[in-house]
């Protein structure tokens, strides 16, 4: 699925209860779901466990930019155009 698609259905799906939630609320949702992650990940749950938590990660990332009025596909287009950001190679050369 690609990403726009993804956002719409975000929309189409909850946009009415998001916009009642608001964006902090909306926010603090997407802060549960990484933590529900970040359980997931370290107790190496299934992978089917783990996947359906980055799902709903990505879902609510979406349900948060749709509020925002954010395009997630034209962000992250313009953030990586299909090079690093900063140091402008694939793979990035960047020195940490």
């Amino acid at each position: 699925m690609k990403l726009a698609k993804l956002q719409k259905l975000m929309r189409d799906l909850y946009y009415h209860r998001d916009e009642e939630r608001g964006p902090d609320k909306t926010f603090l949702w997407l802060v549960s779901e990484i933590g529900e992650l970040a359980t997931s990940i370290r107790k190496e749950d299934n992978p089917e466990q783990v996947a359906e938590e980055f799902a709903d990660v990505l879902a609510w990332t979406a349900s948060l930019a749709n509020l925002l009025n954010i395009d997630l596909e034209q962000a992250i287009t313009s953030k990586y155009p299909g090079k690093c950001p900063k140091c402008n190679s694939i793979p990035c050369r960047c020195v940490f």
